[in-house]
């Protein structure tokens, strides 16, 4: 497939729209090619290994390897990211909490839980550290008898507060999740501003803080999505009561 010189210039969700998978996939290899081959083989083999544990999962109306792609290009593209272990932690970042018993090999740990297993599997293949940021964004199992909404961002505060690459990588997560509500239908429009609209001022604390490892043009980039997203939110969620 051909595509236009211009790509590695478009917004990721025109090439999502125009281009597909094939054109997310082209956009990253683009991305990668200012790291030598060793890391470059690093981050294919992340996103082989997310196309396979991923390849039956959608996303609404595209495959759910879309979003892992999008969170990758947005840490090399707008987020300057140069470190391979963040990229890769990107690709790989919902492969323990959607994928655990398949990234394992159907073992478990201690506990009978494949989590820790996974996680184990993940350092095995890319090293502790990779391992430890997506065990930073991996949900827990949450408590039935508590709201979902509210324990998601709760963990997501707590964890994030010790690891501030895991705040990079969670913040490119959240940009696609909640700037990019308008790109989704139906009842996922609502849900997802309900479920996100919470966590603009925690992002915005946590991004702002002197140890995320940002630059301030980066962080000024990241605080005008973090406003685009309240707008988006205060658009879905704050409609007028209708007229008598």
């Amino acid at each position: 497939m051909e595509f236009p010189a211009y790509l590695a210039t478009m917004p990721m969700h025109a090439i999502t729209e125009i281009h597909g998978e094939a054109g997310l996939r082209e956009r990253f290899r683009l991305e990668i090619q200012r790291f030598d081959q060793a890391d470059r083989d690093r981050l294919t083999a992340a996103l082989d290994l997310a196309s396979e544990l991923h390849r039956a999962d959608r996303r609404v109306r595209e495959p759910y390897l879309n979003h892992l792609l999008r969170v990758s290009i947005r840490l090399l593209h707008h987020y300057d990211v140069r470190d391979v272990d963040v990229v890769v932690a990107g690709l790989l970042h919902d492969s323990v909490e959607d994928h655990p018993a398949e990234l394992a090999g159907g073992t478990t740990g201690p506990t009978g839980d494949p989590t820790s297993a996974a996680l184990a599997e993940l350092a095995r293949r890319f090293g502790d550290r990779v391992a430890c940021l997506v065990a930073a964004v991996t949900n827990p199992a949450y408590d039935p008898d508590r709201d979902r909404y509210v324990q998601y961002r709760e963990h997501v505060a707590a964890s994030l507060d010790r690891e501030p690459w895991a705040r990079v990588i969670k913040m490119s997560d959240f940009t696609d999740n909640g700037v990019g509500v308008i790109h989704t239908v139906g009842p996922k429009v609502t849900s997802s501003a309900t479920k996100y609209r919470p966590l603009v001022p925690v992002f915005r604390e946590l991004i702002g803080r002197a140890d995320t490892p940002l630059s301030r043009r980066v962080k000024q980039h990241i605080f005008q999505q973090l406003d685009l997203a309240e707008e988006r939110f205060s658009a879905i969620l704050d409609q007028p009561a209708p007229s008598a």
